[in-house]
């Protein structure tokens, strides 16, 4: 294994991910405080400027990180990219067991939306046979994907929030802080807190812009904080473990899909509050084992190291 030829302090690090986090959120003001554009006239527009300040705030986070890890003057680019987990070995591993391992926790929400599908299937007027019933689900599923696929706000949620925000607080900070000095654990619960912050800017655009009173803006936005962490514990623990920046982002698209677990309902008398039990139960059971580093990387050792750079 390579040692590392670089060193710098954990401040050092922890500095340069705050920097990154703050930027992130900072880049998605400049068109019209810096740069002077005329406000956008429609949603769309408004998001595809996000869009790119997003993407411009990724790549600027990548080469800094880059600068700092010391991996840009003297390495070929596939062994630059395994730094921030960008590969390609063990591609359907890093997308399958996070997706079903995730899946665990939706157990109550599956139960759920099956009842209400048997549900309108026995209240329906037209005698609809279970598999009519099931195609027309299936068909209200596909028209559904289609008209995301020109929806700028699924476009946001499901594809260019989940690349941009794994790639700056998962791929370009946990390799900087692992160098730092900080160990798997402390970053797995630590790091998170970079990726709050960086939605702090929502309780600014609810007071401010869509006039929300102060405490009902503050309870939207903190409830919001409460859950952004829960979740970069897990992404960040996806990531650590794995090796590989797409485990956190299916997990990120998936969960932006899904919502918030489903753990109980007026149906079912208790089977959903049951199953989501045992969903979570299943979830925490199969947490370390569903993620051991051999089964996503070759090149790790026991998690003793980030790729043969970082001791951890």
């Amino acid at each position: 294994m390579m040692a590392a030829s670089w060193s710098f302090s954990g401040i050092t690090a922890v500095a340069a991910c705050a920097a990154m986090a703050v930027f992130y959120v900072a880049i998605l003001y400049s068109p019209t405080l810096l740069l002077r554009l005329p406000p956008p006239t429609s949603i769309e527009s408004f998001m595809l400027r996000r869009f790119a300040c997003a993407v411009v705030s990724s790549l600027i986070s990548l080469v800094f990180s880059s600068f700092l890890l010391g991996v840009g003057d003297f390495m070929e680019l596939p062994v630059i990219l395994n730094v921030y987990g960008i590969r390609s070995d063990h591609a359907w591993q890093a997308v399958v067991f996070p997706l079903l391992l995730t899946g665990l926790l939706y157990t109550g929400s599956f139960v759920s939306r099956s009842l209400l599908f048997i549900h309108a299937w026995k209240g329906s007027r037209d005698g609809l046979s279970f598999g009519a019933c099931l195609c027309g689900i299936v068909e209200r599923c596909i028209q559904g994907a289609c008209s995301s696929a020109s929806d700028v706000l699924a476009w946001r949620n499901y594809v260019v929030a989940p690349i941009t925000e794994e790639l700056v607080f998962r791929a370009c900070m946990i390799p900087l802080l692992l160098c730092g000095g900080l160990t798997a654990y402390s970053i797995t619960f630590f790091s998170p807190i970079f990726f709050s912050l960086a939605h702090l800017n929502h309780f600014l655009e609810l007071y401010y812009q869509q006039r929300y009173n102060f405490w009902k803006a503050f309870l939207i936005v903190g409830n919001q904080l409460g859950y952004t962490i829960i979740f970069g514990w897990y992404a960040s623990f996806l990531f650590i473990r794995t090796g590989n920046v797409v485990a956190p982002i299916v997990a990120h698209i998936f969960c932006n899909m899904m919502g918030l677990p489903v753990f109980s309902s007026p149906r079912g008398k208790g089977i959903v509050t049951v199953s989501f039990a045992v969903g979570v139960a299943g979830f925490f059971k199969l947490l370390f084992p569903a993620t051991r580093p051999d089964l996503f990387n070759d090149k790790t050792d026991d998690c003793s190291c980030w790729h043969g750079y970082c001791n951890w």
